[in-house]
């Protein structure tokens, strides 16, 4: 990563030195690389490991439903990338639009609520990426959760939001080759499973041996799940929570060109609606990448890992993997030793330390993001410059480093393990604490007539209502029905991790605080005409007059060939006349597509198989795991080819300088 910022630095028209290109990428990035941006930031450590677990512990519908619950979320997310583009173009954060809007005490709430998102997600990537590390190598656990996130922040003090764009696309590369390799293992060179029919058989013993209560014959391979269910439930509220509330992804949305922006978001969630290049089945099959990765990685190593437990390779052999390993979410690093020996241990320590990489990178440009523009130059320096705002972004960026080790050590000591702060990325925090946030953010950038009060309301109430159902719903719920606890009713730290229980909490604060604040809002609605976003101005307008910019920095731009593309000179993202009416028809399109795309994952697929009890034969299960295997490798091809492609000019001419002038050197010294 330090290699290309430094050849990005001399051979482009864009200089980490900007703080328009180390915050948002001077708003230039394609919409293939924002899409596979978005697959990797999405793609956490829990993605990988609590896929696997929910397949181990629910079957086949737990993979399905941690794949729909995060990404109708994304596609949705394209219809607000939309109206941040229109309405306000130049922001950095949400939080900008938000102070604009409605002033300190909504910033202020708001920039409270992007900081517990930011700690839930740090917290996740770090407690379930050491969990992993610590068990395929014995490494100390206290030591990963450090040396983690500092190495991750060397490239990206250096590097910059464009760094960790590249980041992503080279995780992504490495995710679905290993996503392959285990695929190709599992069901077709594996002495211990090796077929679709071992695997059914497998299976259907593991459903003797170790029934699923709630599910339909105690079986492995049916959408009649009840925890599955509710698992589902949970994952689709704070899926919302972990897209909406995360400066991430609003950072990738804002450093998008204007003209890419919900394009890309499109591509990620369902297709781009005016690319005529792509067929509409590489569209849909590009544009639902991500989900791919939970289900077919989850099915693969979960399901392997519970039709493994006979083996006596499996690493608890004769028994199945513990509570408390399987909330650590070891299925999948228990299933990879089995499949693969050494080699898959491997495998997935890379992957996921790739997911970490990819992750937490982005949630560091987030962060000082956060700080550098909605506190540092809100609240303590109105007139900071770009290089100072660049300056405090390095701080962060190296502070926040530091404490997530020291946070990820308090989540340890506290014994708050990946099954407490994930629950699959249905996280009990986000789903409970930030499911009152996500409705209010998004009419911040979408209604006129909301107004400080409702915004106030709904998203505080919501939050203290949101509480109280929590706490209502352990108490009762679990203690009377599930019986999880000796003693009935019991609110404890293992009771208030149940997906059950983030479900009363998170439909309650998702709920009301949208009702609330709508509801006040219209009491005495505003007329807001959004002039006041839209004049949020970039930091940088122009490079060269930023007295700021190192000297030989802009002469070095002023003398690239032309086949580049506009940079940060040129504030394309402020202006641009074509921006308004397309994003608008985008906008329509992704709200069919988004609506689309939930009722056939959440309601037609899933729901009429869990109604009608059906228990997968052999030859629908073959169907299902063959639909799993196209769509992941069609989302592969999506996510890693279409950035090439797209970049392939400036690539070029980069390549070209970098020869020229390793040919210069060469007769110099001869």
């Amino acid at each position: 990563m330090l290699c290309l910022t430094a050849v990005q630095s001399n051979f482009s028209r864009y200089t980490p030195s900007s703080s328009e290109e180390f915050t948002s990428a001077s708003r230039s990035v394609k919409p293939g690389l924002v899409c596979c941006g978005s697959v990797s930031a999405w793609t956490w450590s829990a993605t990988l490991l609590q896929s696997s677990t929910a397949a181990y512990t629910f079957g086949v519908s737990g993979p399905w439903w941690y794949g729909a619950g995060g990404s109708i979320q994304v596609a949705m997310f394209g219809m607000v990338a939309a109206k941040v583009k229109m309405n306000a173009n130049g922001a950095h954060t949400f939080l900008e639009i938000v102070k604009v809007r409605f002033g300190t005490a909504a910033h202020i709430v708001f920039t409270i609520y992007a900081f517990i998102c930011v700690l839930v997600v740090c917290g996740s990537l770090l407690v379930g990426g050491a969990a992993t590390v610590n068990a395929l190598t014995g490494m100390n656990i206290l030591a990963a959760y450090f040396l983690l996130p500092i190495g991750i922040a060397v490239y990206v003090v250096f590097g910059g939001l464009r760094a960790t764009f590249i980041c992503d696309w080279t995780h992504t590369v490495i995710l679905f080759a290993i996503i392959y390799t285990f695929i190709f293992r599992a069901y077709g060179t594996s002495p211990e499973i090796g077929s679709l029919t071992r695997m059914y058989e497998l299976l259907t013993q593991a459903a003797i041996d170790v029934p699923v209560p709630g599910n339909a014959n105690g079986s492995y391979m049916t959408m009649k799940s009840n925890q599955g269910l509710v698992f589902g439930a949970s994952a689709l509220l704070s899926g919302f929570a972990g897209v909406f509330c995360d400066q991430g992804y609003w950072q990738r949305a804002i450093a998008s060109h204007p003209k890419g922006t919900t394009k890309a978001y499109v591509f990620t969630s369902l297709h781009p609606p005016n690319d005529a290049t792509l067929t509409t089945m590489s569209q849909m099959l590009g544009g639902l990448s991500w989900f791919a990765v939970p289900w077919a990685f989850g099915s693969c190593l979960g399901l392997s890992a519970r039709a493994l437990q006979s083996s006596p390779l499996f690493p608890t052999y004769p028994s199945p993997l513990s509570p408390q390993q399987t909330s650590a979410g070891l299925a999948a690093p228990a299933a990879a030793a089995v499949l693969m020996g050494k080699g898959g241990a491997v495998a997935l320590l890379l992957v996921v330390f790739m997911a970490v990489t990819s992750a937490a990178s982005a949630e560091l440009i987030a962060v000082s993001s956060i700080v550098s523009y909605d506190i540092y130059r809100t609240y303590w320096h109105p007139q900071a410059t770009g290089a100072e705002i660049v300056r405090v972004s390095h701080y962060v960026i190296c502070a926040w480093a530091i404490w997530m080790g020291c946070w990820a050590t308090i989540l340890n000591q506290a014994n708050i393990d990946l099954g407490w702060t994930e629950l699959g990325y249905p996280s009990c925090t986000m789903g409970i604490v930030l499911s009152p946030a996500v409705i209010p953010i998004i009419l911040t950038v979408w209604w006129s007539k909301l107004t400080r009060t409702g915004l106030l309301c709904g998203s505080i109430i919501g939050a203290i209502l949101g509480m109280l159902a929590w706490m209502i719903g352990c108490w009762k719920i679990n203690g009377e029905h599930f019986r999880l606890s000796h003693i009935t009713g019991a609110i404890t730290i293992a009771n208030l991790a149940l997906p059950i229980s983030a479900v009363c909490s998170g439909l309650t604060g998702f709920m009301f605080s949208g009702l609330i604040t709508v509801f006040v809002s219209l009491l005495k609605p505003d007329n807001y005409d959004f002039e006041g976003t839209r004049a949020i101005a970039l930091l940088d307008k122009s490079e060269n007059n930023d007295p700021n910019l190192d000297v030989a920095s802009a002469e070095k731009r002023e003398k690239l060939p032309s086949d580049f593309e506009v940079g940060p000179t040129d504030p394309v993202a402020q202006e641009d006349p074509l921006c308004y009416d397309t994003l608008q028809g985008v906008f329509r399109r992704a709200t069919w597509y988004s609506s689309a795309m939930s009722v056939i994952v959440i309601l037609i697929v899933p729901l009429t198989m869990f109604f009608t009890n059906y228990v997968f034969s052999e030859r629908f299960y073959a169907f299902w795991v063959t639909c799993s295997i196209v769509w992941v490798f069609m989302g592969g091809a999506f996510s890693v080819i279409l950035p090439l492609l797209e970049s392939r000019k400036e690539m070029v001419a980069i390549l070209k300088r970098l020869g020229k002038l390793v040919s210069t050197k060469l007769y110099i010294k001869s």
